[in-house]
């Protein structure tokens, strides 16, 4: 397939509209990635309800290195009521992706394990 002719009208206005469509899509991404740049992010990787009184709760945690960060981690029964919370505290120190595994005690048996939040410590 041919390229446009840009000397004529109606290449121009091809050549302008593929030109229209790579800003849009380079604006795009580079929203995408500055609104995303920095963020702290927890990702769940596993759980175990190990007794009607405990769950324990694995999870990836990326954030910006030297960031010390609070997560708040629960136990949810199956009603999707909160039966246990725990805040995990992650020190500044250490690398970007840090893996943690908390132990959530439970008013009642949990059948799940989530992480609500996590937020940047500041002043400290």
């Amino acid at each position: 397939m041919p390229l446009p002719d840009p000397r004529s009208p109606a290449g121009r206005r091809v050549l302008l509209a593929a030109a229209a469509v790579l800003l849009a899509v380079l604006a795009v991404v580079w929203y995408g990635w500055s609104t995303t740049a920095g963020q702290v992010r927890p990702t769940v990787t596993g759980y175990r309800v190990e007794s009607d009184t405990l769950v324990r709760v694995g999870y990836d945690l990326v954030r910006p290195e030297g960031t010390a960060v609070t997560c708040r981690v629960a136990g949810l029964d199956s009603r999707k009521g909160r039966v246990g919370v725990v805040e995990d505290r992650v020190p500044a120190q250490g690398p970007a992706v840090v893996h943690r595994t908390v132990e959530v005690r439970t008013s009642a048996r949990a059948v799940t394990g989530v992480v609500e939040s996590c937020t940047r410590v500041t002043g400290g």
